[in-house]
């Protein structure tokens, strides 16, 4: 899974996800989300940060005032998938791991993609998974344990597409169009590499 060499939010400087809230005198009025509990506050002291934490049966998101709309969005999907995974302990095994690409082959392919072996490996720190078709192999980044189970599946999905089609061209993609929530797993892991520097993501379409 290649490297994308321009990761992150378009316009923004890169922001660092901290875990402990800190709460501004400035902060603007809060933004109360109609359809989840979820409060957004803005701070004209807070430039380069978001972080986000649980208040009862809300979530309060703290992102710097300058962000636009779009970016506010952004950043509280990515917030709520972060502290969601962060709550969930379960990590899959590897023998576990095959069976998720096995069922994943043949809901999307047909079973067309069959992995030899499928495992964790920890060396992996500029990518978020690898293949190598000639010997069926798949080899996921440890630090994807604990991600959301949507984005786990997003790179297996992409790693048994290359079992099928080696390269990043149109038949690819057209492959991994099955998956319907690849934009929303691709957008995750552009913001946990904009908020963390954590591996780069896969090659975007064209590359």
């Amino acid at each position: 899974m290649p490297a994308d060499p321009s990761p992150g939010l378009a316009g923004e400087t890169p922001a660092r996800i901290a875990g402990t809230p800190q709460r501004s005198a400035v902060d603007r009025a809060p933004r109360v989300s109609a359809t989840s509990a979820v409060e957004v506050r803005r701070s004209t002291r807070r430039s380069r940060t978001v972080s986000a934490y649980r208040e009862g049966d809300r979530t309060i998101v703290l992102i710097p005032a300058r962000m636009s709309a779009a970016e506010e969005q952004r950043w509280v999907n990515v917030m709520l998938d972060k502290l969601a995974a962060q709550e969930s302990k379960r990590i899959l095994g590897d023998s576990e791991l095959t069976e998720r690409a096995d069922r994943l082959s043949a809901q999307y392919f047909e079973g067309r993609a069959r992995p030899a072996s499928v495992r964790w490996v920890t060396n992996q720190n500029t990518r978020w998974g690898s293949c190598t078709p000639a010997e069926g192999s798949i080899r996921l980044s440890h630090r994807l344990q604990g991600m959301p189970e949507y984005v786990v599946d997003y790179v297996l999905v992409h790693e048994l597409a290359h079992l099928l089609v080696p390269g990043h061209g149109p038949r690819f993609w057209r492959l991994l169009e099955a998956y319907p929530r690849t934009e929303r797993a691709r957008g995750y892991l552009e913001g946990v590499v904009a908020a963390d520097r954590l591996p780069h993501l896969p090659a975007a379409r064209g590359e």
